[in-house]
């Protein structure tokens, strides 16, 4: 025992010194990495206490242990995921995802009232286990715009209340999911009867029987059809048909026909210098593919013409609307395509949805498209038709006390009495006030007014139509205050325009618009062929049932002539057809405002008209 002691005594105690500091230390440097616990509390008597154990979590995923989300291509999920502390102790937790995901894959945190503030990349700390708060929930939304399922991994790090986390290299944090920008809203929800087709690459269209897609720009309702992936420009179709021409005097390809003249057409006689600042809200390098094609389903990239207005090719039509009869496309009206077949046909859309060719001669129904800019954002709305989206800058709130003449083609007015006090913006034609024309041809105890257009096919206010505008209408169909906004000699063009001529006869003497075609002068008078509002403007087929036919509307007669003894008149199809002058049509009557007509309330919309009133 002595001898040993002295051996004791000869060892040099600052060795066993070091050696015992450094397995402490390498103990708490240990521990944490290896989710040991150590809390450490400071008592009043500066006694430091230190326990140790193992650091765990608990995580559930919609109620489930998991540490997966699973989506299918084109899915888009809700999952509601609760990140407990079972420990004894307060810990430091963080919460992330190891998938490296493709660019059409949009995740992150919802934020809402049952949901916790998220963990930055330090971690956020959750109570003891034996703490009513012990539990951190998450609501995380996923869209798979991919065309391939997924399964993303999550991680969750664990440490000391008081250190900081640092994310695996590999981690990455969920950030909140923001949607600003149309296509961000129309990627993550087109409704439960709405759909996504990835299978072209250069446009994500929408499909479905009635998705989520409607959109209000420029005074009109729009769906939506498509969204680049290249840079989130998204593709509007109008609902409804906005007027009816001809596509052309004969066999030619879409950048050579009245149809492309009429939708790029910069003055009040054509749709752009109608629109709302298309620099502003369109794309300015906007292609439309015009590729001649007998096979309607497989469009190549051959022609393309590049202007801020085109409409649909009968490719981008098949592709939203699979099924022709019931797809959202189908608005019950017939209209021109921007595709010719090899034989120099037109394809159309027919009132069933389904598809044909016609002769560029005839008269068909336009559904302007435009290309949005991907930038733009939504400021109200959800997409359905009785609450569309809302773009920033097309949302004027208080317009009380602004003119009416500043106002859009295809804004909604109170005016009229009755079944008949619904109006809607043509143009500014006369430059100083606001042409309007009745929503839908007039009515009479519920049901449509008819008239023959008189004794001969010229119109003016002493036949028998302009007779009735001028009188009988004025003083029934209007109040006292109303006739005192209308005009009293506005003038009324009374061209000619037969099978394939070009809509600007229809106001001029030709095509170069030298002089313009006779007129008359009348309080009121009517549409001309070619103008906006000039087509049906609303569905005469009920939405959900394609087949079945409803009395929504009427064929009605427009100011311009075929011939000396026939007029032009829309059909109930959108049509531009013509009959003669003693056959019987509905009215649509149209007229200028004066130029001090003020808005003293409404948006314009249809459930939300323009009111109105002469300025002092």
């Amino acid at each position: 025992m002595k001898y040993k002691l002295k051996r004791f005594f000869r060892i040099d105690i600052s060795k066993y010194y070091v050696i015992i500091l450094i397995l402490i230390s390498f103990l708490l440097i240990s521990s944490f990495f290896s989710y040991a616990l150590f809390t450490v509390t400071k008592e009043k008597n500066n006694a430091i206490n230190i326990v140790t154990g193992t650091l765990t979590y608990k995580l559930l995923i919609d109620g489930k242990e998991a540490t997966e989300l699973s989506l299918k291509a084109g899915e888009r999920k809700d999952f509601i995921l609760t990140l407990s502390n079972p420990n004894s102790i307060t810990a430091r937790f963080n919460l992330y995802y190891t998938t490296e995901l493709d660019s059409k894959v949009r995740l992150g945190y919802l934020s809402d009232a049952t949901s916790s503030s998220p963990p930055s990349e330090k971690g956020v700390n959750i109570d003891s286990s034996n703490s009513s708060t012990n539990s951190n929930t998450y609501k995380i939304r996923v869209v798979n715009n991919s065309d391939s399922d997924i399964v993303i991994n999550l991680g969750v790090e664990v440490g000391l209340d008081y250190n900081d986390l640092s994310l695996p290299s590999n981690g990455h944090l969920f950030s909140f999911y923001n949607k600003t920008t149309l296509s961000d809203y129309l990627l993550d929800d087109v409704g439960e009867n709405g759909g996504l087709d990835f299978t072209d690459s250069n446009q994500t269209f929408i499909t479905g029987k009635e998705p989520n897609n409607y959109v209000w720009y420029s005074g009109k309702l729009w769906r939506a059809i498509s969204i680049d992936p290249s840079d989130n420009s998204i593709k509007l179709v109008t609902e409804w048909d906005i007027t009816a021409l001809n596509y052309a005097s004969d066999f030619v390809s879409y950048d050579k026909s009245y149809l492309q003249a009429w939708l790029n057409d910069t003055t009040v006689d054509g749709f752009l210098g109608n629109l709302r600042e298309p620099e502003k809200f369109l794309k300015t390098n906007s292609q439309w593919n015009f590729t001649a094609t007998d096979n309607s389903s497989n469009l190549p990239s051959d022609s393309l013409l590049e202007a801020y207005v085109g409409s649909l090719n009968i490719y981008e039509y098949i592709k939203c609307n699979e099924n022709l009869t019931s797809g959202y496309l189908n608005n019950g009206l017939y209209f021109w395509s921007i595709s010719t077949n090899t034989s120099g046909y037109v394809w159309i859309v027919l009132n069933s949805g389904k598809i044909s060719t016609a002769n560029p001669r005839n008269g068909y129904g336009i559904r302007p498209a435009v290309i949005l800019k991907g930038n733009i954002k939504i400021s109200a709305g959800d997409g359905t038709s009785t609450n569309p989206y809302r773009l920033e800058g097309d949302d004027d709130k208080d317009l009380s006390g602004t003119m009416l003449n500043t106002r859009y083609s295809g804004e909604y007015i109170s005016f009229g009495v009755g079944e008949n006090n619904l109006y809607r913006i043509v143009s500014h034609e006369n430059g100083i006030g606001t042409k309007i024309t009745s929503a839908e041809p007039l009515k009479n105890n519920t049901s449509f007014l008819t008239s023959s257009f008189g004794s001969n096919a010229n119109y003016n206010s002493s036949n028998t139509i302009g007779t009735f505008l001028n009188n009988d209408y004025l003083n029934t169909y209007l109040t006292s205050t109303q006739r005192q906004m209308v005009e009293e000699n506005s003038v009324w063009y009374l061209g000619t325009v037969g099978g394939g001529d070009s809509y600007l006869l229809a106001k001029y003497n030709d095509v170069n618009m030298t002089n313009t075609v006779p007129t008359t002068t009348a309080k009121v008078g009517l549409l001309r062929l070619g103008e906006l509002m000039g087509s049906q403007t609303e569905r005469y087929i009920e939405k959900n049932t394609l087949d079945v036919l409803t009395n929504k509307t009427i064929a009605y007669w427009t100011l311009t002539l075929t011939s000396a003894t026939s007029v032009r008149y829309v059909s109930v199809d959108g049509n531009a057809n013509s009959n003669g002058y003693s056959s019987k049509y509905g009215i649509k009557p149209a007229m200028n405002l004066k130029e001090n007509v003020i808005i003293t309330g409404g948006t314009g919309t249809k459930n939300d008209p323009f009111q109105i009133s002469l300025s002092n």
